[in-house]
């Protein structure tokens, strides 16, 4: 029998998507790094995605109902701890990493050009969670590097190097 012992109740489920959400609101572009997101059904295919009320893209998402999620490969690890540690209250992001945006097809958000996968997301409800508020949403439109996509139109996942979690000091 293995031996057991009492662990931290936080942020238990690893492996977990670390993800990029861009969002937009009243003309103003943002960016959020979000580490709670997930499948959240297929038929319709939906995510749901956790975001603390405090941070800036909140009300953007509440009131736009829209967003989209850039996945996060190790390549863009600079760029997704710069737009975890500073808010779009005080900066553009998208400026201040040089990043270029790109128009979704479907809703009114941009999502990056640099991301090999990004979905297109319309809010379809809300629960807190406590610290969060968890935004369930049908995925409108996926954009794909072209290379990532299959004969059949699947995104072939193992082609990319996901973001890893690395253990703080």
């Amino acid at each position: 029998m293995r031996e057991k012992t009492s662990a931290v109740l936080s942020n238990s489920l690893r492996p977990r998507p670390d993800v990029l959400v861009t969002c937009r609101y009243q003309g103003k572009d943002n960016l959020l790094a979000v580490t709670c997101a997930a499948n959240a059904g297929y038929d319709p295919p939906m995510v749901i995605v956790g975001i603390v009320p405090s941070r800036y893209s909140y009300h953007m998402i509440k009131e736009s109902g829209v967003f989209a999620v850039n996945l996060v490969t190790e390549e863009m690890r600079d760029i997704y701890a710069f737009a975890g540690s500073k808010s779009g209250r005080d900066m553009d992001k998208f400026q201040a990493l040089s990043l270029t945006k790109r128009e979704c097809v479907k809703i009114d958000a941009p999502f990056l050009d640099i991301a090999p996968v990004a979905i297109e997301c319309k809010v379809t409800g809300s629960i807190r969670t406590g610290s969060h508020e968890m935004f369930a949403a049908t995925i409108e439109y996926v954009h794909a590097d072209k290379e990532l996509v299959d004969e059949k139109g699947f995104i072939r996942f193992s082609k990319l190097h996901f973001l890893t979690f690395k253990e703080l000091p």
